[in-house]
């Protein structure tokens, strides 16, 4: 390793599955499912027809994906918690921000993926009343998936910046400070 370089195949590993994490999220709203009223001419009923549920699919796998990578670097980080400590400094400060900050885009971004998955599973199946006026096959409102991209794209970015930071503040060493308690007043002639 070099002088806080970090492990050139911990970034590789962060950013490829967070890209993949990406492009399920991104296949996920394009493939989300669309129901249309169909009626049932035995029994007079209206229920939904849904097209493919391949959506929910692709969710949970960007859900996974992100969850992968997030653990990959939180394991090779001990977490921030455990491990060598951090050297006082600005490269300190800058990773307990890339920290909370990398954190809370993951939680936001994992929010975003199951929430569409769940509710694109959901599907409205038969209407009790026969007649009903304002009956529409629930669907999942567009854009879940895609707020959920742009958050696995902002974790990419802000753990990137963490493990940078993060290698410099636990490789450079800590400065000891030498301290004395001496007033500075001139002795006594």
């Amino acid at each position: 390793m070099g002088e806080g370089k970090g492990s050139t195949l911990v970034h590789l590993l962060v950013v490829a599955l967070c890209l993949v994490a990406f492009g399920f999220a991104i296949a996920a709203e394009r493939r989300r499912s669309v129901g249309h009223i169909a009626n049932d001419e035995r029994t007079n009923a209206t229920y939904c027809v849904y097209n493919s549920d391949v959506a929910t699919g692709y969710g949970v796998g960007g859900f996974l994906f992100l969850l992968t990578s997030e653990s990959l670097l939180m394991g090779v980080t001990k977490c921030m918690c455990f491990g060598r400590p951090l050297a006082p400094g600005g490269n300190r400060a800058w990773t307990i921000i890339y920290f909370v900050s990398s954190w809370a885009t993951f939680l936001v971004a994992e929010a975003c993926l199951i929430a569409g998955a769940k509710t694109n599973a959901y599907h409205t199946k038969y209407r009790g009343v026969i007649y009903a006026q304002n009956f529409s096959c629930e669907s999942l409102r567009k854009g879940v998936f895609i707020a959920g991209a742009v958050f696995v794209v902002a974790t990419m970015v802000l753990n990137v910046y963490f493990y940078m930071y993060f290698t410099k503040a636990t490789s450079q060493p800590a400065h000891k400070t030498n301290r004395t308690s001496s007033v500075g007043m001139a002795g006594y002639a």
